[in-house]
């Protein structure tokens, strides 16, 4: 088991050079704009995942996903001989769909904040179903009026 800080410099390391390798040495037609956008690397250094954002439509994305996969064994030679690790960490691309899923809770939030309005629009016209003050309050002159109508009792609770 590796120390968790150095695996994550080896994972920032992996994508920084995968990045800089897909810029410069790459001239495969079929790479449409990419950015590397992150790289995970497992504890014992043999397994690496690098996360790519690509701009454009399914087919850019398809095109670059299979780009990426036919580059794979430079990519890893490169990394390896970088790195000096023992053993070269296999690459695994994955596409990173952050802007899917940013659209897709801005989408959410809208509607929340709409539904939110539509609660207050309707609160702000709601009246009561019954009184305004469903309970009984007694004034304090009915108070005063009751207690000089009831006799008092004296000290041991008898009455005459």
């Amino acid at each position: 088991m590796s120390d968790p800080a150095k695996v994550r410099r080896h994972a920032e390391r992996v994508r920084e050079l995968v990045a800089s390798v897909v810029r410069s040495q790459i001239k495969d037609p079929r790479l449409g704009m990419i950015t590397i956008t992150d790289a995970r690397i497992t504890a014992d250094l043999r397994d690496a995942t690098v996360f790519y954002t690509v701009l454009g439509d399914s087919v850019a994305q398809a095109d670059t996903a299979a780009a990426l996969e036919s580059a794979k064994g430079m990519l890893r030679s490169t990394v390896g001989k970088a790195l000096g690790l023992r053993h070269s960490p296999t690459l695994t691309f994955v596409l990173d769909d952050v802007q899917d899923q940013v659209k897709h809770i801005d989408d959410l939030l809208a509607a929340a904040r709409n539904a939110d309005a539509e609660v207050q629009r309707l609160a702000a016209q709601a009246k009561y179903a019954g009184e305004a003050q469903p309970y009984r309050v007694e004034d304090e002159d009915d108070e005063s009026d009751e207690a000089a109508d009831v006799p008092e009792t004296p000290r041991g609770g008898e009455t005459r």
